[in-house]
């Protein structure tokens, strides 16, 4: 079904249906098209103010919130980054998933986009079912942090969605303290490594990327630059070296590992199979983006693949250097998506400082690898 701005949609029975998608700007007609087929109902109103005030009045007379908000990048009114920003700061709106459709922009705008906390940025061309899939995540995801909030009670309600994991307060502390003194320890290790990184290639020696971690929430991750500059550009070229397999079953791979990699340095190779290449990750413990144990926080290229349901419980737990399947699985060519997802989502029903401490101790073993993965 898809609704214009003069439809009252309190009228309608929306019961066969998986709820009202909100869009936003320009292409209202056709994307809300697209999603009649997912079995949603398309609403579209053409700006900023006009999208405002129907999700207040909503508000105010008890009606159906949209399951989820499709927004182009570029409004008549403002743009999608100051209309997220005001539903961010009303308690009752903030829960719903927000997407954005873009054309023609930088990279720099997804990530500010992700900083920001947008749930998913398409850039020009989009697969509707690929929204779809990704609307139903979001929804499920949001609902699942709700529920292990311990400030919660009660009957289900999104209104008073909690977005990020609580770290323990003792987990923190061990933290602070075994990455501080590891830091400076390890400091005259990090200066000869350095070193060899830029004798052997040119670029930087920490390779920084966007990470998705607890509760879905980006930050700068850092490692050692293990491979050649720029290698995040050959990506494309390489899929089909994945050992986690190709797109042949028509279903795109979440995760992407290559065995022998041919971007990877010589240095790099070393401190990979010796595992130095994530010692810089020990400032992102101190920060409090990671934690010591957990599980490993996601390029976004992987973590926007994640659509299906089961998924949704390996963003709860804390992220984390090492983890469930590093400890179980590391160096071995043969793991399956399904088997790291078990993994992770084992570690998030298990989580407890015993469980970190008995992972910390079979990470030492596990250090040295076999197979350059």
């Amino acid at each position: 079904m898809v609704l214009t701005e003069e439809t009252n949609i309190s009228s309608h029975n929306l019961k066969k249906e998986k709820g009202i998608v909100l869009f936003i700007g320009y292409q209202g007609k056709g994307v809300c098209n697209k999603l009649v087929d997912c079995n949603y109902t398309g609403f579209s109103l053409g700006s900023f103010k006009k999208a405002y005030y129907w999700l207040e009045n909503q508000l105010l007379n008890n009606g159906e919130l949209p399951t989820a908000i499709i927004c182009d990048f570029k409004l008549p009114d403002g743009s999608a980054f100051s209309f997220y920003n005001k539903l961010k700061n009303n308690k009752y709106l903030s829960h719903i998933p927000f997407i954005v459709l873009a054309k023609n922009v930088s990279l720099q705008e997804k990530e500010k986009a992700m900083k920001l906390g947008i749930d998913d940025f398409y850039v020009n061309d989009f697969n509707s079912y690929s929204i779809c899939d990704r609307i139903e995540f979001l929804r499920k995801f949001k609902s699942q942090i709700l529920k292990q909030s311990n400030q919660y009670k009660g009957e289900l309600s999104l209104n008073y969605f909690i977005p990020f994991f609580r770290m323990p307060f003792a987990k923190r502390i061990i933290d602070i303290t075994i990455s501080l003194f590891t830091l400076t320890l390890l400091s005259p290790l990090f200066l000869i490594v350095s070193i060899l990184i830029k004798l052997e290639s040119k670029g930087p020696v920490f390779y920084v990327s966007k990470r998705a971690g607890t509760g879905y929430r980006i930050f700068d991750f850092y490692k050692f630059r293990t491979m050649i500059n720029n290698a995040d550009k050959e990506i494309e070229q390489l899929k089909h070296l994945n050992l986690y397999g190709t797109d042949l079953d028509g279903r795109k791979k979440s995760f992407l590992k290559i065995e022998n990699d041919p971007r990877i340095t010589k240095i790099g190779r070393f401190l990979r199979n010796t595992s130095l290449d994530e010692l810089p990750q020990l400032i992102n413990v101190l920060k409090g983006d990671m934690s010591l144990v957990g599980n490993r926080p996601l390029p976004l290229y992987e973590a926007e693949n994640l659509t299906r349901d089961q998924w949704a419980k390996r963003f709860l737990a804390p992220s984390g250097i090492t983890g469930l399947w590093q400890v179980t699985k590391r160096g071995k060519a043969v793991l399956s998506e399904e088997e790291r997802m078990e993994m992770d989502i084992a570690y998030a029903d298990k989580a407890s400082l015993l469980f970190d401490l008995k992972i910390i101790l079979l990470t030492f073993p596990a250090l040295l690898q076999r197979k350059a993965v």
